[in-house]
């Protein structure tokens, strides 16, 4: 199902009491996409997320989540999406939480040595030195690590019996997978998914690079016990060598077990085997559009291999000189003053946030944390996206989602269909931002154009490693 922001604005009033709605900004989505998400802002100014379900499967892992991030939230010195409410669809449930302030990183333009590199591994081994009892208690899957070895061996025969992966590739991957030497790891709580969109950062200065700080990890969908390589993926691909030494020196150092020697080896092994697991996740589905797709990469990603025998690895952390490589330097983060919970004492409650969730030290309206299935809004795109909504509509909706008809925590009735919202200029004076009108409905909303004004903000340093295009 396909709902409009509006809607969407709609239902997060009904989920948190309280929420009074008066704009609403609409997030693009990946072809491939499990959840549809809007920004909601209230009558006071803070910012709240919505993430709605577009199948059942994606809300029954929605809800798993939703028990993980309850059980982790206190036991990490990053903040984690907090839901503050739930409403019933007939694919599962909507999620309202507090829209957690930072910018996302862009991998590639990452500096190494102290600072977000050094960071990023310290963020990492924070998340591995979690209880594994808590994923289990969460009922999330828990592999050792013959198990995993043979799961993905399994997954590479499926695939293998679609035609749609190169020979060249399979062998390669089956010769890998089939060398049990590589796989001796400790299973390891992992995100399961870290990338760049997924690791919000501020700075204590914005002019010094040196004190970015990881504020929030977004996007636990694929959280899981297993092997900690899976969550090098992205920084072993799109970091440079230099920055990779940092991450891999500054996470060994941090964590309680130390890492295994061919934990980069599998990294890369784990990102090119992303293809296959959506590959498979499209033909489930029957998505033959999202097949030919992935089935095109695949081929591109033949091309580009080269098969050599791999390089023997120095045990991660060691780096390229082992055990010569000089400790890194401590770093602002180091330096802070911090409560148990690994935060600011001087400016947040013995939670880190006010009783609403919210951040207080920073302003709510900056930045869209967007998850892994959503691309960040550009400042010259929000004009089409963001619609001040107009109070008769609002209630309108409001009606039709607590009707006797709509679904609830306790359980759907008989589902109806939604009307799109009709299109009439609001009545009262826009606040931040001139109005826009409702959101288009119809199919996900594709990259508009437009205009939009609000806060004026720094520009990160230029050596930060974050990505420009999601600066505002």
């Amino acid at each position: 199902m396909t709902r409009t922001p509006l809607q969407l604005a709609a239902l997060a009033s009904s989920a948190v009491p309280g929420l009074d709605p008066a704009a609403v900004q609409a997030a693009t989505a990946a072809a491939d996409h499990y959840y549809e998400v809007a920004f909601v802002t209230d009558s006071q100014q803070r910012m709240w997320v919505v993430r709605a379900p577009v199948t059942a499967a994606a809300g029954a892992q929605m809800d798993t989540t939703v028990v993980l991030l309850g059980l982790i939230a206190r036991r990490l010195p990053f903040a984690v999406p907090a839901p503050r409410g739930f409403v019933g669809v007939p694919e599962g449930r909507v999620v309202v939480y507090p829209h957690i302030s930072g910018r996302p990183i862009n991998f590639a333009a990452l500096p190494p040595g102290p600072g977000l590199a050094a960071e990023l591994g310290r963020t990492l081994a924070a998340i591995h030195n979690l209880d594994r009892a808590l994923f289990d208690e969460a009922s999330l899957p828990v592999y050792d690590s013959e198990t995993y070895r043979t799961r993905r061996l399994a997954d590479l025969d499926r695939a293998a019996a679609t035609g749609h992966v190169p020979t060249a590739l399979l062998s390669r991957w089956e010769r890998a997978l089939e060398d049990v030497s590589m796989w001796r790891f400790a299973p390891t709580p992992v995100h399961g998914d870290i990338n760049g969109d997924q690791v919000l950062v501020g700075f204590e200065d914005p002019d010094d690079v040196m004190t970015g700080r990881v504020r929030g990890i977004t996007g636990w969908d694929d959280a899981q016990v297993a092997d900690p390589a899976e969550d090098f993926a992205a920084i072993v691909t799109q970091c440079e060598e230099e920055t990779i030494e940092t991450v891999l020196e500054a996470y060994a150092n941090s964590r309680v077990e130390r890492p295994d020697a061919h934990l980069r080896r599998r990294a890369r092994l784990a990102a090119e085997l992303r293809l296959l697991t959506s590959l498979l996740t499209a033909v489930s589905a029957g998505r033959r559009d999202l097949i030919r797709a992935y089935a095109v990469d695949l081929r591109d990603l033949d091309e580009r291999t080269i098969d050599e025998p791999d390089e023997p690895e120095q045990p991660a952390g060691l780096g390229r000189h082992g055990a010569g490589v000089l400790p890194l330097r401590e770093s602002a983060f180091d330096r802070e003053q911090l409560d148990d919970e690994g935060f600011d004492e001087e400016h947040l409650d013995e939670e880190g946030f006010d009783e609403e969730g919210f951040d207080e030290d920073e302003e709510q309206l900056d930045d869209l944390d967007v998850g892994e299935d959503t691309q960040p809004i550009s400042a010259e795109h929000l004009g089409e996206l963001t619609a001040v909504i107009p109070q008769d509509e609002l209630d309108r909706i409001r009606r039709d989602t607590a009707s006797d008809d709509a679904y609830s925590d306790d359980g759907p009735a008989a589902p109806t269909e939604t009307e799109p919202p009709e299109t009439e200029p609001p009545e009262t004076e826009p606040t931040g931002s001139e109005p826009t009108g409702p959101e288009p409905t119809g199919p996900e909303p594709t990259e508009p154009s437009g205009t939009t004004t609000g806060p004026v903000t720094k520009k990160p340093p230029s050596d930060s490693g974050i990505d420009s295009d999601t600066w505002r």
